[in-house]
């Protein structure tokens, strides 16, 4: 499979297993499992066929590692904006934390933290390179240091996805740190 086939099915699966199962018919379970035979039928059904090679391609090879597929069944491992619980147990975070994100943002995330917006958790990164690459797809990044250890401290829960991205279900201000 070429990049660009590979990028287009990815893009697909984020949609309708993150964001919009419905659109194309999909039912995902309180976990946010699909049967993978219901995705691949519905995705053709809706005119994007996925041939079971090709997501087993796209699962194997993306970078982020965005889904995992098991047992006939796939689901994306975080970044939900419809209802699902994940099942993910409270983790101990490190002591720090990045966020990325661009200077437009920075003014509401000053006066109330960093908040989920449309998905059901933030989403932090465990290293400043990731944080950067994040905040990079919107502009030119500004990474955020979170203070994780004293967030935890204070009685925040923190989960981790199983591609490794950091959860929470609010940063707030008073545990971020700004450049400059």
């Amino acid at each position: 499979m070429d990049e660009r086939r590979r990028v287009r099915v990815s893009k697909y699966l984020a949609r309708h297993l993150r964001h919009e199962p419905a659109r194309i018919g999909l039912t995902l379970d309180e976990c946010g499992w699909a049967e993978v035979d219901a995705l691949l039928a519905a995705a053709a059904a809706h005119g994007f066929r996925i041939t079971p090679r090709e997501l087993e391609l796209v699962v194997a090879h993306d970078g982020k590692q965005r889904y995992t597929l098991e047992n006939g069944r796939v689901r994306a491992n975080q970044g939900h904006s419809v209802p699902v619980e994940l099942g993910l147990p409270a983790a101990e975070p490190p002591a720090v934390l990045y966020h990325g994100t661009v200077s437009r943002h920075l003014a509401p995330i000053r006066e109330q933290g960093l908040r989920p917006m449309s998905r059901h958790h933030v989403h932090l990164s465990g290293d400043r390179e990731t944080a950067t690459r994040v905040g990079a797809r919107r502009g030119t990044p500004v990474v955020l240091v979170v203070d994780a250890a004293a967030m935890r401290a204070a009685g925040h829960t923190f989960r981790v996805s199983a591609n490794g991205v950091w959860l929470a279900d609010h940063v707030p201000p008073g545990f971020l740190r700004f450049p400059g």
